[in-house]
């Protein structure tokens, strides 16, 4: 392949991945907002987040047949323009309907799309699996900041309306699906494309889903109620929305480093491991100890999940060895994986509502932290 071939579809992984979570981490920094234009819950706000996420669960098995009847490009690009439409459709989401209904639709382009991505890198960069999957993760991490941090500035550039700065989001999708329109659509060779169900007869599936549902829950949780867990324990908004930020920034080194030292040195499992035990220790400061060195914690928490999101999804691609069948590990991580993380945010909504404070929820996922490094100690044993 020459090099700027091998370039452009680079480029143009980068620009979905990071289309992936903008749509779910816009709505943090303005949750609080609109939950109280709408009149909504905790918990019924918290479907914002959760339904994309149990969409990107359920839909997710649906990828790799996708992909052998139309062609795996043909179908990212498809999911792209699903989840454009979805942002613009958030121009009327002060009814209450559009906006969890483009949640659901956009949650569906990504279901389908995530599998699909792992499946593009196996094809195209089999070679380079570490260094693509950082790029990839890193992309993905920088589009979930983006969402963060931006929104709030774009809400007030365009007048302080909410709505707007959610659908600005329709925008870089719209650009990765023209640039996704000019990859050609490659078949798969016929032995590799015949239909296949997911791997629910391996352990170390199963175990790698168990640990991706902790990991994306922590993620989507936190994305949906660190902002409201510091304005709670006596931080400004604006100070509360900055820790957010941190979050998601500081994330930026992990998400892009660790699979490339984890191709390098093969530890993979070791820095699971350290993964967990660091976003374990933060969220126990955030639930006992929020103010004390808040940006410490949630900078290296944000290092710690990432971390962890970045290291899940290069475990896939070395337990497969063709590209469907990454696409078929991938689709059963992401589809239990996500249909059991849906559940965070809303249970620590409703938990809010029956408590009347955040730290109890926060208290409980401390404790799902510290299952997700179990769960990585067991994954690094060696194979019987």
């Amino acid at each position: 392949m020459k090099p700027l071939s091998r370039a452009l579809l680079l480029l143009a992984l980068v620009l979905a991945a990071i289309n992936l979570r903008p749509g779910i981490t816009s709505l943090s920094p303005l949750i609080e907002r609109i939950a109280e234009e709408l009149a909504l819950s905790r918990g019924l706000i918290s479907l914002t987040t959760a339904l994309p996420v149990l969409c990107m669960g359920l839909l997710a098995p649906l990828a790799p047949r996708l992909a052998v009847r139309f062609g795996l490009e043909r179908v990212i690009s498809a999911c792209l323009g699903l989840i454009g439409l979805a942002m613009l459709a958030r121009l009327g989401s002060h009814a209450s309907s559009v906006l969890i209904g483009s949640s659901v639709v956009m949650g569906a382009g990504i279901a389908v799309a995530g599998p699909l991505l792992s499946g593009f890198i196996k094809r195209h960069f089999h070679d380079q699996v570490g260094r693509v999957v950082a790029w990839y993760s890193l992309s993905m991490t920088l589009g979930g900041a983006a969402g963060a941090v931006v929104t709030p500035a774009v809400t007030q550039l365009l007048a302080d309306r909410w709505h707007f700065g959610l659908a600005f989001w329709a925008l870089p999708a719209i650009l990765a699906l023209l640039l996704w329109l000019r990859i050609p659509n490659r078949a798969d060779p016929e032995g590799e494309a015949e239909p296949g169900g997911l791997p629910w007869g391996e352990p170390r599936a199963w175990l790698i889903t168990a640990f991706f549902a902790i990991q994306a829950g922590l993620f989507y949780a936190l994305t949906t109620w660190l902002v409201a867990r510091y304005h709670e324990a006596g931080l400004s908004l604006l100070h509360s929305n900055s820790l957010f930020g941190l979050f998601m920034l500081v994330g930026l080194p992990s998400a892009f480093g660790l699979p490339w030292l984890a191709q390098r040195f093969d530890n993979r499992y070791q820095l699971l491991l350290a993964c967990g035990l660091l976003s374990t220790l933060c969220l126990g400061m955030i639930s006992w100890q929020p103010m004390l060195l808040p940006e410490l914690w949630a900078g290296l928490l944000g290092l710690g999940l990432s971390g962890s999101f970045a290291l899940s999804l290069v475990l896939p691609l070395y337990e497969a060895h063709t590209p469907l069948a990454v696409s078929r590990w991938t689709a059963m991580m992401l589809f239990a994986g996500y249909s059991l993380a849906c559940l965070t945010p809303i249970l620590m909504g409703l938990g809010r509502d029956l408590a009347g404070s955040y730290q109890q929820p926060f208290m409980v996922i401390t404790g799902l932290a510290l299952v997700m490094c179990l769960l990585a100690w067991m994954l690094g044993r060696p194979r019987r």
